[in-house]
C-alpha cells in the first residue's frame, strides 16, 4: 500500500497562446510514514506537484492516487472533507486567518469535523510546542516562529495520515528554522505521519527518507537517505 502514488502526472498552464509545461509525465510513490523532500531550482514544478497531490488543483493528464485511492476526478464536494479529515497543510506563509486568535486558527479544522475535544486537542498541541501562554494572541501578534507552529498545530490537530508541507522554514531565520522542522520531525516520528516536504534546503533534504529532485516539470533524480 502506498500513502501517495502518481502515475504519468502532467500540469500545463497557459499564457496568451503559448502552454507552458510545468510537470511532464511525473510517476512517484510515497510509503506510509515516510519523509520525502521534493527539491529543485525554482520553477521546476514542486509546489505545482504538491497542490496536485493534496487536490487543490487537477492534472491535465496522469492520476494521483491516496491511500490507494484515486481522487483525479472527485468533485470539491467530495475532496474537501477528505482533506480535513487525511491531509495536513503547512505553508511558507503561514496562511492563520487574522481575524481568529491562536487557540481558535488550531481549532478550526477540527470544528469543521465537529469534534467535541476540539479545545482540548489545540491546548495540548499549543502546549507542546511552547504556545500555551499565546492561546489568546492574534497572529499579528506573533513572531514568524510561533506563526508557523501554530501553522503546525494547526496542520495536526486532526491528527492527518498525510502532512504536505511547502517550504516550511522559508520565512524564517536559521534558529527558527531548525526549531520548527525539529517539530515537525518529532511529530511526525511519533505519529507515524507520512510527510512530503517541497525546500530548497539542503540541510532539510539531508534528514529525509528520500530526496526526489525535479527539473523542467521531470524527476531527474531519486536518493534514498536511510
Amino acid at each position: 500500500m502506498h500513502s501517495i502514488e502518481t502515475k504519468a502526472l502532467t500540469k500545463n498552464y497557459r499564457i496568451g497562446e503559448r502552454s507552458i509545461s510545468v510537470l511532464d509525465s511525473v510517476s512517484l510513490t510515497v510509503a506510509p510514514g515516510e519523509f520525502v523532500v521534493v527539491t529543485g531550482e525554482s520553477g521546476s514544478g514542486k509546489s505545482t506537484l504538491l497542490t496536485l497531490l493534496s487536490g487543490l488543483d487537477r492534472p491535465d493528464a496522469g492520476r494521483v492516487f491516496i491511500e490507494n485511492r484515486d481522487i483525479t476526478d472527485l468533485d470539491e464536494d467530495t475532496l474537501a472533507p477528505l482533506r480535513n479529515s487525511t491531509f495536513g497543510f503547512v505553508f511558507q506563509s503561514f496562511h492563520l486567518v487574522p481575524s481568529l486568535n491562536v487557540l481558535e486558527n488550531v481549532m478550526f479544522p477540527a470544528e469543521l469535523r465537529g469534534d467535541p475535544q476540539a479545545r482540548q486537542g489545540a491546548q495540548a498541541l499549543l502546549s507542546r510546542v511552547g504556545l500555551a501562554e499565546r492561546l489568546t494572541s492574534f497572529p499579528n501578534q506573533l513572531s514568524g516562529g510561533e506563526k508557523q507552529r501554530c501553522a503546525i498545530c494547526r496542520a495536526l490537530i486532526n491528527t492527518p495520515r498525510i502532512v504536505f508541507a511547502d517550504e516550511p522554514t522559508g520565512n524564517l531565520d536559521s534558529v527558527n528554522g531548525t526549531a520548527v522542522l525539529d517539530l515537525l520531525l518529532e511529530l511526525h516520528r511519533e505519529r507515524g505521519t507520512t510527510l512530503l516536504m517541497v525546500t530548497h534546503s539542503p540541510e532539510i533534504a539531508g534528514r529525509a527518507d528520500r530526496v526526489i529532485t525535479l527539473k523542467d516539470g521531470r524527476i531527474v533524480s531519486e536518493q534514498n537517505r536511510v
